[in-house]
């Protein structure tokens, strides 16, 4: 699909004006209807516009919606595109700062889908194009209390938010230093040595005021908007403490037990856990800083005959560049002159080195080895393999898992819930115990020791953590709903034809009824003509050398074959079916034909049509097996999963494959059509499915799959469509991808626990005054770390089939 980015660029009046790409317009009729159903809208002025296919539109948001518009649009019979943004946030807190965030995008004119990571402090908007507007946006998120900044794919831009993270970690290290280096000797008490309460109350004071300023501009933020979060607690709570002991020192009680100490350290604390906090989840992007990293900043190219280094944007497609020993190949290309190997392993996984001469394909960001290479760009910028890779595993990164969303749930009610409790704790103490001291010391320890910030937390480290280490070994994972759905796979289809067999099949056997091989071969060939289908690509290779006559009336018969005529002869070339469709007989050659689908061949036959109906002969193929096929279904069995293999071939040649890969479940003669239905078919047996191919013809069994799978080295639009896509066309990397959705379940699952654990027995020992602040503290900074640090464990796991795991 094209996406057009266009503006909504100025306001009139109190209207908003647009211009909205409209698809699927072929006549001026078209554009006519589009703006009379535009129009028909109250207060809206349209004006389509057939050749650019775009409507013109002034309208007031405030009585028309854009949905309403798209609904319109739509009515009369055509589309609207849609654009995602991407934006870094600044500022959040906790998960109920990411709730709030999200409600805020909602709102803005044009938005239909907003998802705020709390852990990548990232926000991904989709909404209508030509009306999602970044300033919109941005405006957006700083009337809800956050900073942001567009993020735009740049390579430069991106380095420079990085860079911008890099300079405010320092910040907050200088800070947390200068917080402790203050809270220190606030605790001298506790060692009985005697602290007069004056400069008690001047350590403190900083601490709580200047250090600790970002908790009170947080919680202005969030009340202003009519909200609770963490920031809200810590206030709450650290406040209290101060200023009671400033009352008590004011009212000349300094002799009765003072807290500025719990203030002060409970905020120490709690700065200690966000520094601690922010390395962490700094740590779960390594992958996608790894990958950027890969991207060198200039390359060598030849312009009017003579080498200049130029930046990287700078390369065009077509340019020739020059790659020397131990550099990073800058773009995608084909190599036009020299022999060298090249590492690929941080972008496919593969841990050896790939030998490349001219005409082999490099991509963008692996390492050239020790010879000098000329290669002719193919892609650049966004187009680039690296560029995809790292747009894929950022998008997968920033999207919500299902779990996530029971997560968000508890968030929006925990801050209230958290005060109630306080509130609770409180009276408790004051009004049955007759202890105010310790009324107001349990309520601040409820407040302190309460962390929505674990709970936002627990899921999306997880998810970020575990995308990155598949990407490690090779494994793309596009969606996360894929990547938490994959563990509970319990079958998998596998696809034969370039996912079990290498996809490079070549002649084996030329039967004929007669006609000579090479005339046989030559006719086959000449209809073949231009076929990209791997069948084609052998019976071509094989008559090399032979004179091909000029194809013409080409008739393709998907799932089945072909028919054509060369050199006044219709002839027909596919499988049985299609012979049985052209009523031609096989029977001459079937006995022999059988022999060779009994050892794994794939047999084409060939017939001639006109002017007289016969068999002319067969053309057997042999594809071979890939070398970790065996392993991979053996891989797959262990992990308690059932294997369908799926083939357009022969039940006999299907049934010789599938013995000698283990595999007991085949279903053979499938048409392209049909791949989708069976896999529906297993779905309605109460079956989790996942399909693995790599041909355009498997992208509907792929999508209707619960997980789609599909292997490296196949087509884009198998890539596009599947949730996970394997980088190299290795089979075992299907059992990987499942064991690492394992292990990643596992993780959201401890993390979760963890984040309720502490919050629903920290909550109720602070009430009843058996935590003091200082410890609620405490444990309130542990929990968050905890509960990222767990999910940095992550990063340990390697592919089983690699060793480790």
């Amino acid at each position: 699909m094209r996406e057009r980015r266009v503006e909504a660029t100025e306001t009139v009046d109190d209207r908003l004006h647009a211009v909205m790409p409209i698809r699927g317009m072929t006549c001026a009729t078209c554009a006519g209807r589009v703006e009379k159903a535009l129009q028909a809208l109250p207060g809206v002025e349209a004006s389509v516009n057939l050749s650019s296919e775009q409507a013109d539109l002034v309208f007031d948001p405030a009585h028309v919606q854009p949905k309403t518009l798209v609904e319109a649009v739509s009515r009369a019979g055509y589309d609207v595109d849609r654009e995602t943004r991407e934006l870094a946030i600044s500022g959040m807190t906790c998960a109920s700062c990411a709730g709030r965030l999200e409600r805020a995008l909602l709102a803005v004119p044009g938005v239909t889908r907003a998802e705020v990571n709390l852990a990548s402090e990232k926000a991904a908007v989709e909404g209508v194009a030509g009306l999602l507007r970044p300033a919109d946006l941005i405006a957006a998120v700083h009337r809800a209390g956050y900073d942001a900044e567009l993020r735009t794919g740049d390579v430069e831009r991106d380095r420079q938010i990085l860079a911008t993270e890099e300079k405010r970690l320092k910040q907050e290290t200088w800070r947390v230093l200068a917080a402790v280096v203050l809270s220190a000797p606030l605790l001298l008490p506790m060692a009985g040595i005697e602290m007069p309460a004056w400069l008690q109350l001047v350590l403190a004071t900083p601490v709580q005021f200047i250090l600790g300023a970002r908790f009170y501009i947080g919680a202005w933020k969030a009340l202003r908007a009519s909200t609770g979060n963490m920031d809200v607690l810590v206030v709450l709570g650290t406040s209290t403490a101060y200023f009671y002991s400033l009352y008590m020192l004011l009212a000349g009680h300094a002799g009765g037990h003072l807290y500025f100490e719990a203030s002060a350290v409970v905020i120490t604390l709690i700065l200690v856990g966000k520094w601690l906090e922010a390395r962490a989840k700094r740590a779960t992007t390594s992958a996608i800083r790894a990958l950027m990293a890969l991207r060198p900043e200039n390359a060598h190219v030849i312009r009017h005959d003579a080498e200049i280094t130029v930046p990287i944007n700078a390369v065009s497609p077509g340019d020739v560049v020059i790659v020397r020993p131990g550099e990073k190949f800058p773009v995608d290309g084909v190599v036009l002159d020299g022999h060298s190997t090249v590492d690929e392993s941080l972008l496919t996984g593969e841990s050896q080195p790939l030998t490349k001469q001219a005409g082999d394909c490099v991509v963008g960001g692996s390492v050239n080895g020790s010879g000098l290479l000329h290669i002719r760009t193919t892609r650049v910028g966004e187009q680039s393999t690296l560029s995809r890779i790292i747009a894929l595993v950022e998008t997968a990164q920033g999207k919500k898992a299902p779990v996530q969303r029971l997560v968000d749930r508890v968030a929006a009610v925990f801050v209230p819930i958290v005060i109630v409790i306080a509130l609770m704790a409180f009276s408790g103490w004051w009004l049955i115990a007759g202890n105010l001291t310790a009324g107001i010391v349990a309520a601040v320890a409820v407040m302190v020791v309460a962390c929505p910030c674990s709970l936002g937390l627990a899921t999306p480290t997880a998810l970020m953590v575990g995308t990155g280490a598949a990407a490690r070994a090779g494994i793309l994972i596009r969606d996360p709903e894929a990547l938490e759905l994959a563990h509970k796979l319990d079958t998998v289809v596998l696809d034969k034809t370039g996912t079990m067999t290498e996809g490079k099949p070549a002649v084996t056997e030329v039967l004929t009824t007669g006609m000579p091989e090479d005339e046989l071969l030559a006719l086959a060939a000449a209809a073949q003509t231009g076929s990209e289908h791997p069948l084609a690509h052998a019976v071509l290779v094989k008559a090399t050398g032979l004179k091909l006559d000029r194809v013409e009336d080409f008739q393709s018969h998907p799932g089945m074959g072909l028919t054509a005529r060369v050199a006044g002869r219709r002839i027909a070339i596919g499988n049985r079916r299609l012979l049985e469709e052209m009523r031609v007989p096989t029977d001459s050659l079937e006995a022999q034909v059988v022999a060779l689908e009994e050892c794994g061949r794939t047999v084409m036959w060939v017939a001639i049509l006109e002017p007289q109906g016969h068999l002319a002969g067969a053309i057997a193929v042999a594809d071979p097996i890939r070398e970790t096929a065996k392993a991979a279904v053996r891989q797959l069995q262990r992990l308690g999963i059932d294997t369908v293999m799926l083939t357009g071939d022969h039940q006999r040649t299907a049934a010789a494959v599938a013995a000698q890969l283990g595999i007991e479940t085949v279903v053979a003669s499938v048409l392209p059509g049909q791949k989708a239905e069976e896999v529906r078919r297993l779905q309605s047996e109460g079956r989790i499915v996942a399909m693995v191919g790599d041909g355009v013809n498997d992208a509907p069994a792929l999508a209707a799959a619960n997980v789609g799978i599909a292997m490296g080295g196949g087509s884009d639009v198998a890539m596009q469509t599947a949730g996970i896509t394997l980088m190299r066309p290795d089979p075992l990397l299907v059992g990987d991808a499942i064991t690492v959705s394992r292990a990643t379940r596992n993780k959201i699952r401890q993390g979760l626990f963890w984040a309720f654990f502490y919050n629903v027995i920290g909550m109720p020992l602070a009430a009843f005054g058996l935590l003091n602040p200082m410890i609620s503290g405490a444990a309130m900074a542990l929990s968050s770390v905890s509960v990222v640090s767990n999910a940095l464990l992550l990063r340990r796991w390697h592919p089983p089939t690699k060793g480790g795991g």
